[in-house]
Order: structure tokens, then sequence, then C-alpha cells
């Protein structure tokens, strides 16, 4: 029998569970994927399988595939029937995918291939879409794309960084915005909605044209209360918005003034480091690296950014 292993999947994993591009799929080794509903009653398992790359899909694969499938649907596992795949949803909240509300993610490694499941436990719905990775290829790419994806200058500066399938809005030069989803290829390659750039040729294109990018920072909060240095006022700042407005809180010194600030942070869910990033982005744009929460600690305080071997 074959040995796996079985985990709720992280949120970096989620999304190779849908279809993705022609690039990323070829890069992460996918081999295809199956799809299945449990029939009206819960009990069925009607599939259907779709290749991707026929020549990754051997004998050895298939004898493999097949044999994972009939163990988790046997008696007590995930995918017996309707009933114990809602069972398992239900009770690992930690694999439900943040993104895709409804959906939960289950990856199966055996030594050689990945399959990530992604699982919905409702009535009428496919209740299975299981994707299958060279897991060698799969892991590599996602350990690359944890860098990020890089925007620079015509000169190679870097102008800031988001994670995988974070969010740009593009301002064109005719006063017009266009949000965009970016994912990772590689140190030097992105895509930026369906297109496919040079990190470099994107850069080109911004300047020639007049255009310009600014990352859409999803970690950030709507709003956020801050100390206004040198007055101790308690101000409020808002995402995307230069500057800050005033209070009407009164406060007798700075001390008392950090502990409100802390206060209605708290209660809109906001942390230190939030706090920080947006006090940055308020003063320098939002766009700059010092608006990101992920360049402070717990504290709000300033961290060193890891060395990301950015060569050119």
């Amino acid at each position: 029998m074959i040995e796996y292993e079985k985990r709720a999947m992280i949120e970096a994993e989620d999304k190779y569970t849908f279809r993705q591009s022609t690039q990323i799929s070829m890069q992460t080794g996918l081999i295809g994927h199956l799809r299945a509903d449990m029939d009206t009653d819960g009990n069925g398992f009607f599939s259907s399988w779709f290749d991707f790359r026929e020549e990754l899909k051997t004998d050895e694969f298939k004898a493999e595939f097949d044999e994972v499938i009939n163990s988790l649907r046997e008696e007590g596992d995930i995918l017996h029937n309707r009933r114990a795949l809602a069972k398992y949803c239900y009770c690992t909240p930690q694999s439900r995918m943040q993104d895709e509300p409804g959906y939960y993610g289950v990856r199966v490694d055996t030594e050689k291939y990945a399959y990530l499941l992604r699982l919905n436990p409702d009535r009428g719905e496919y209740n299975l879409y299981c994707y299958c990775y060279r897991r060698d290829w799969l892991d590599q790419h996602l350990k690359d794309a944890e860098k990020g994806i890089r925007f620079i200058d015509s000169h190679y500066k870097e102008l800031f960084r988001i994670p995988d399938g974070s969010k740009v809005k593009i301002h064109y030069s005719w006063n017009e915005d266009q949000i965009r989803t970016c994912r990772y290829i590689d140190d030097y390659h992105v895509e930026i909605g369906s297109n496919l750039y040079h990190i470099c040729e994107f850069a080109e294109r911004m300047e020639y044209g007049g255009h310009t990018c600014e990352p859409i920072r999803d970690n950030l909060p709507e709003r956020c209360y801050s100390v206004l240095s040198g007055s101790d006022e308690i101000i409020i700042i808002k995402r995307g918005e230069k500057g800050y407005f005033k209070t009407d809180i009164p406060v007798t010194d700075k001390d008392e003034a950090r502990s409100i600030a802390n206060e209605y942070n708290a209660k809109l869910g906001v942390s230190r480091a939030q706090e920080e990033a947006m006090k940055a982005g308020s003063m320098f744009g939002f766009q700059v690296p010092a608006a990101d929460p992920r360049n402070y600690d717990a504290d709000g305080k300033p961290v060193m950014p890891k060395d990301r071997g950015d060569a050119r």
C-alpha cells in the first residue's frame, strides 16, 4: 500500500486547486485534475479526469493516483461520502480557504507526487477537485514565490514588492484605473492580469506611457488611529489617502494618547505593525515598502528585510 501524508493546505497552496495559466501550470508540474460529485444522496462518486501534460501521466502515476483516491474513499476517510467530507471540513477550520468562501483545502503528499484537494461539502456542487502535481516542481515554485513579486523602475531600482496573488492598481495617463491580479513566474517575470512581462519590460512600458502602478495593500485596514508626533494628538489615518484627520479626543499626555490609540485600534482589529505601515503610507505614499505591515514586528518596530538575493 502506498504511503502518504495528509494535512490541511496552507493559504499559499490554495490557488493551485484552481485553473492556472499555462506558464504556471508548466512550471509547477501539473499533470491534470479530477472533478467529482457525490450524487444527490451523498453516497456516489461520479468523476471526470482532465489531462494537462500527458507525458507526465505515467503508469506509475496512474497506479498511485488510483490507490490514493481509493484509500481516501474508504470508510472513515474524507471522501467516503458527503457526510464524511462535511465532517472533515467543519471540524478542521484551518483547512478553510481564506479567499474562497465555501471551499476547504487538503494536501496529500507521496514521495513523488502532490495531490491538492479542493473540497465543497454542499449538495448540488462538485464536491471535489483534485489537482495532481510533480511534488518537487510544485514545492520549488512555492518556495521561490515566497520572495514575492518585484516592481522596479527601468534602472532596476525596486519600487515595491507584493505577495504572489496580490493586486496592483495601474493608473493610465488618460485617467483610467485598472486593478490587476499578479502572479509570480520567476524573479524576473510576472503575470499581470492575463499578460506575461519581464519586470523591466513592464517598468519601461509604464514610464514610456506616463502611467503609474501601485500595490493594493490587502493587509492594511481601511482606517486606524495613531498619535501625531510632536503634539501628541490622536489622529485618524485612512488607507490610500495622504495626510491625516484630526479628532476631538482629549488627552493629557503622550502616554494617555498612546493608550487610547491602542484601545481604539484593538477594537478595529488593527495591529501596531499595521498602524506604523499606515503612518508611513500617509506620509510617503502607500506604494513604498514602509507601507507594508510585513516590514514591522509585533511592537510596530521596523525589521530588517531578509536577504532576497535579487542580483540583476
